[in-house]
């Protein structure tokens, strides 16, 4: 479970590009708070705060992010639209997990599943691929969002066509995404930057290495580079507990120490606090600095980033095996953690 002592940072910063339809995330998750201004290494700069809207009206995305549109058929249940709001903001071609919440007039949509459609837009469009989303829920239950591996055969601009169907919901939508060649961060199949992340061999106490206030050790015991160069897999998590945009940062290290119960023997996992010394911070993020291994692993670049999660699994040659973004349940980690051992 988090802890209680989660600072939330602003609403304004926020991963999602579109000004509008992130206070719609917003309003649907419950989020709240205020950004800070400025940084030791300055810190992705975000808007002022606005007032939350209600969920049942975004307005389009800005130009060239990805985005949901309004669906023309089927209502939700006499409820009104779906409108879709895709947290996955980077994809590229081959294989990758797509997460996109489903929000209602009144609430997040809970459906176990969705199916999905995804159509290539481009110059001489493609077939047609299908698949079923599976709904997680985040932590607390009252919040969640559906993720499906789906296979991208170039890159480009995709439809996915999204429906949703069960006792108490019916309708469709549309959320439009942009698959890249090139990814800002580490993708599957590359080998990550060595980063020399500091352990506790480095520092007098847990608290100069991460604001989880209820720290798991074993998370810092090994660098990222020497998880890397392990010949065992490795989960290396990057997130800020305490200064989490969205407060699922806690509970995601949370969720890899779960992990690590069962698997600690046959993988190394680390934890990487998204800030340098962050015993200095003391809840003031104009204090604050992105640690090394931030930078290296191209967090900061990618556009509209702010300080969410990212969870990598490294296969035993030290290449990313997996690559999770945002929060991302037991179930799917450890299904992914058991493919890349080889016990599926």
């Amino acid at each position: 479970m988090a802890s209680s002592r989660h600072i939330l940072v602003p609403l304004s910063a926020r991963v999602w590009p579109a000004v509008v339809l992130l206070l719609v995330v917003m309003a649907a998750l419950g989020c709240a708070a205020a950004a800070p201004e400025t940084a030791s290494r300055p810190l992705p700069a975000s808007p002022a705060a606005e007032p939350v809207v209600e969920p049942t009206s975004p307005e389009p995305a800005s130009s060239g992010a990805p985005a949901g549109r309004r669906p023309s058929g089927n209502p939700m249940a006499g409820e009104g639209d779906i409108n879709p709001i895709l947290a996955t903001t980077i994809l590229n071609p081959g294989v990758q997990r797509v997460s996109f919440l489903l929000v209602g007039k009144k609430a997040i949509i809970k459906a176990p599943e969705a199916a999905v459609t995804a159509t290539y837009q481009g110059e001489g469009g493609g077939s047609a691929q299908e698949t079923t989303a599976v709904y997680h829920g985040w932590p607390f239950g009252i919040r969640g969002a559906y993720s499906a591996n789906m296979t991208f055969d170039r890159p480009g601009s995709w439809q996915l066509e999204v429906s949703v169907d069960d006792d108490e919901i019916s309708g469709e939508t549309v959320i439009d995404l942009e698959v890249v060649e090139q990814s800002p961060v580490p993708a599957i199949g590359q080998r990550p930057p060595l980063s020399r992340t500091k352990t506790l061999a480095d520092v007098p106490g847990v608290e100069q290495l991460t604001t989880d206030y209820n720290a798991d050790e074993d998370l810092y015991q090994i660098t990222v580079a020497q998880a890397i160069e392990s010949p065992r897999p490795a989960v290396v998590v990057f997130a800020s507990p305490a200064f989490c945009t969205s407060a699922t940062c806690g509970p995601q290290v949370d969720t890899v120490k779960e992990l690590k119960a069962t698997y600690n023997d046959r993988a190394d996992f680390v934890h990487v606090e998204i800030y340098d010394l962050p015993d200095e911070i003391q809840g003031d993020l104009s204090r604050a600095s992105f640690a090394p291994a931030v930078e290296e692993w191209g967090f900061s670049s990618v556009p509209h980033w702010f300080n969410e999660s990212w969870v990598y699994i490294l296969n035993e040659e030290g290449l990313v095996d997996h690559r999770f973004e945002g929060y991302v349940s037991l179930t799917e980690l450890e299904s992914a953690l058991k493919e890349t051992l080889g016990e599926t």
